[in-house]
């Protein structure tokens, strides 16, 4: 008859337990019967001040150190027993975004706007569950048809919000029985979006919106993008729209941006820079995005000129309603003319005016800022140009002494590392790399990824096309050199290029690329909607995160928050911290599959897929 205690046994490690696992049970037992042994000795010691001989500060170091592989080896042994699935959250969090939650920002005295803003610091101890999708979710279509078309019970908006919207691009958007059609003449200021397009590229001097990658213009900051119509139609000029709009509890901007398939995030001008270096945009973009760009004594329009390039254009259609009249004219002027003597002490001139829409320039000559007149804005001290992850709002001059002063119609169309402050070869090399990694994906993944999703039982028949991936979050993403392979390969995705704000910090050499890129704490929550990539990427990063403060379960949680519903992981990592990942993977329902590469090294990769949790 078996014991309890072979029961408990063959509970945690099953009837036939692997080697490695009584390997593991065996050292634990040495280690422990040595920290037992030292802490007898340690107590003897106390008591008996008796001369220790010169053996002794090496035993002491061998003490110290079998505590340490004892607490280690302790970590691992009890792993096995927490290996239950995490909860389903409820419904009420089925969009929850952390760290932002207005009734506790008013509560914890922030106004003016600031509730609005992210404060993770405030975020409460949360119940740790997995997010469930609404009970009407779908996958979404296939891109270019899932940018045209969404399901609509994929986001949290509702009829009698179309129907009251005031937005012109809202109003234009159908509604139909479960699906929210975009048409590609969205109706964006005044005759469409093409048109409106192209009355900018000719306001800048150019022949046709097409011109704008010959004219330097790559990546567009769009803020407070509407539903996408502007950023899908620079996407269809291989221009590089990424949307920022404030959270929004329902109808959001951000949601349905990347629901389509766009480029977008939560982020807004309220106190706090962007996570974005100086010098990061060819063009910023507002259309009826509601900033008052005179307040706060100009700190917000000085955020702007930061992140833009030298060279590079603002372009304001500002939100009066009537283009014609005198008393609208009197309107725009009144809040234009702060704006106007801002721009002049910055450095900027007004390059057209038509309609409702202004466009200024920024200075492409730094010497500019050295002969303006006495009392204007001041330049940031030297050592200002630090990582900027969400610091606070200043009131000087950014970037004009960064080696990346480079007017951006000086720059040639293809890539050239123009930045002292990086290493080329370092660059290279990862490209390199990840040319061939990316080869060994596909040929590894291409049945999996990258082709239709099959029927799966019990499901209803999908209507066509089905989903392939489109929106891709490299989570530590170095130089960004899966993005240039991604490229490199015409495969139709977009990346999300994320820099771990601890390390190095080459964010300026991928927003240099014209890539999408971005400063980001992974102890904390990124900031988009649950459910908004198709797949996440990460190199390296959970060795990196071992030495951080944060849980690893919680950026697992974190990493199902924000992945799709059949869309994947992978990990690359070493053996040891790949081994953990799969048995996080196993707590939040992923399936997962460890694959050694076969090169001799000690690297591994983990391939995940998050199930469809149906109601």
């Amino acid at each position: 008859m078996r014991s309890p205690w072979f029961n408990k046994l063959t509970v945690l490690f099953g009837p036939r337990p692997p080697l490695s696992w009584i390997l593991l049970c065996l050292m634990s037992a040495l280690a422990l019967i040595a920290v037992l042994g030292s802490s007898s000795s340690g107590a003897f010691d106390s008591v008996t001040p008796i001369p220790l001989p010169d053996i002794y500060t090496n035993y002491r170091r061998l003490k110290e150190q079998a505590a340490v592989d004892y607490l280690e080896l302790r970590s691992l042994f009890l792993l096995p027993s927490r290996q239950r699935e995490i909860d389903l959250c409820g419904k009420e969090r089925e969009n929850h975004v952390p760290c932002y939650n207005v009734s506790a920002n008013l509560l914890s005295g922030y106004k003016d706007g600031e509730e609005f803003d992210r404060h993770c610091e405030l975020a409460r101890e949360e119940e740790r569950c997995l997010i469930r999708p609404p009970k009407d979710y779908k996958i979404p279509l296939r891109w270019p048809a899932g940018r045209d078309v969404i399901w609509s019970g994929n986001v949290k908006i509702t009829k009698d919000q179309f129907l009251s919207s005031g937005s012109m691009t809202k109003r234009l958007m159908l509604l139909e029985e479960n699906q929210i059609a975009f048409h590609s003449e969205d109706g964006l200021i005044f005759d469409g979006v093409k048109d409106y397009s192209r009355q900018i590229a000719e306001m800048i001097g150019l022949g046709s919106d097409y011109e704008f990658l010959q004219a330097g213009v790559r990546n567009v900051l769009d803020i407070g993008c509407g539903f996408g119509s502007f950023g899908a139609h620079l996407v269809s000029l291989k221009v590089m729209p990424v949307c920022i709009a404030a959270y929004e509890a329902t109808g959001s901007q951000v949601q349905l941006a990347l629901e389509r398939g766009l480029p977008a995030m939560i982020a807004n001008f309220i106190a706090t820079q962007l996570p974005y270096p100086s010098l990061s945009f060819d063009m910023v973009h507002c259309a009826q995005c509601g900033i008052l760009w005179g307040q706060k004594d100009g700190m917000l329009l000085l955020e702007v000129d930061r992140v833009l390039k030298p060279g590079g254009y603002f372009v304001l259609t500002s939100p009066t309603s009537k283009p014609y009249g005198s008393s609208s004219s009197t309107k725009k002027r009144n809040m234009l003319t702060p704006i106007d003597e801002l721009t002049q002490d910055i450095c900027w001139s007004l390059l057209a005016q038509q309609d409702e829409t202004f466009i200024w320039q920024k200075t492409m000559d730094a010497n500019c800022y050295t002969s303006r007149k006495q009392g204007a804005i001041p330049l940031c001290k030297e050592g200002h140009e630090t990582q900027s992850y969400y610091r606070p709002l200043v009131s000087c001059i950014s970037g004009t002494t960064i080696k990346r002063w480079i007017p951006i119609q000086n720059r040639s169309s293809s890539f050239q590392l123009s930045s002292a402050e990086l290493e080329p070869d370092d660059y290279f090399e990862d490209l390199q790399v990840w040319r061939t990694a990316l080869k060994n994906y596909w040929s590894l993944l291409t049945p999996l990824i990258f082709s239709d999703h099959p029927k799966r039982p019990g499901d209803e028949d999908p209507v066509t096309p089905f989903n392939m991936v489109r929106n891709v979050m490299d989570m530590n993403a170095h130089y960004g050199g899966l993005n240039a392979a991604f490229l490199e390969e015409r495969k139709s995705v977009w990346v999300m290029n994320v820099v771990p704000v601890r390390a190095p910090n080459t964010l300026p050499l991928i927003v240099e690329q014209g890539f999408a890129g971005v400063l980001h704490d992974w102890c904390e929550p990124f900031p988009t909607y649950p459910r908004t990539y198709d797949m996440l990427h990460a190199n390296g990063l959970l060795s990196h995160l071992a030495s951080e403060r944060c849980s690893m379960r919680d950026v697992f949680l974190e990493m199902d928050r924000i992945l799709r519903p059949e869309g994947w992981v992978v990990l690359s990592d070493k053996v040891g911290t790949i081994e953990m990942a799969r048995m996080l993977a196993t707590q939040v329902r992923w399936e997962a599959r460890v694959i050694d590469l076969q090169n001799g090294s000690d690297q591994r990769l983990l391939v995940c897929q998050k199930p469809f949790l149906r109601k």
